[in-house]
């Protein structure tokens, strides 16, 4: 296990913050069940979070800019390791996250609305690869581990979107259909790796550009976790 535990984690968690405003406070993200399910016919694993309200139904209310701006997720915590999903051997904990976020698009490579402009569909749900760290800094606990621009020592996969942070962004196919929110990731994307352990995480968070004392993406409020207590308990199916 890496340095980072994820009995660290739920300690931090577990103590939720009720100050943020937001609107994701609703059973959208109040999360029921979780699973991952291997298709070896098409070589690809299903990832579905169910929940008590309508999946993807909520989203963000716009600032109209960068800085302060809101995040809405379902997040998926894994034991994949970060050199599987095109990132270079890191300590934190890789995650799949289904954000929403319409103050910006962050997929560059990706037109999801299908409306030929390929920078106006943010608040669409999306998937991105990112590193889970601890954060005292926020309310949540974690954030989206940073590092210095120009940093040779960093990986990134070439769909990442250009920020200082392990983030990326690779367009697989999200859907929402009632309580259920769904990704499919093809198994050459994370080389193979289809035997890992997962949680799931339904989280408010929120962009800084401003503050140097807080993180790039924090995570402020944590609305549900599949296990109860974010011990990753899941495998593949």
């Amino acid at each position: 296990m890496r340095t980072i535990t994820y009995i660290s984690l739920l300690t931090i968690l577990i103590t939720w913050s009720c100050s943020t405003q937001n609107d994701s406070k609703n059973d959208d993200f109040s999360i029921v069940s979780v699973n991952v399910k291997h298709n070896p016919e098409l070589s690809v694993t299903v990832w579905n979070i169910e929940v008590a309200g309508k999946a993807g139904a909520s989203t963000p209310k716009p600032i109209g800019q960068l800085d302060g701006a809101s995040v809405f997720g379902y997040v998926f915590p894994t034991t994949i390791k970060p050199e599987n999903v095109g990132f270079n051997a890191t300590e934190g904990i890789v995650a799949l996250a289904l954000t929403s976020h319409p103050d910006f698009d962050d997929t560059p490579l990706w037109d999801e609305n299908a409306d030929a402009n390929y920078n106006n569909d943010g608040v669409i749900w999306h998937p991105h690869w990112v590193i889970l760290v601890e954060d005292d800094r926020v309310s949540g606990g974690f954030s989206i581990k940073q590092f210095e621009a120009g940093d040779t020592s960093v990986i990134l996969p070439p769909t990442n979107p250009g920020m200082p942070m392990y983030m990326d962004s690779p367009g697989y196919p999200v859907t929402t259909r009632n309580g259920l929110i769904s990704v499919v990731v093809p198994d050459y994307r994370i080389k193979n790796e289809t035997s890992f352990n997962f949680d799931a995480v339904a989280a408010y968070m929120k962009v800084n550009t401003s503050k140097p004392n807080l993180p790039m993406l924090g995570v402020y409020e944590v609305h549900s976790i599949a296990s109860g207590d974010l011990s990753l308990p899941y495998t593949v199916n």
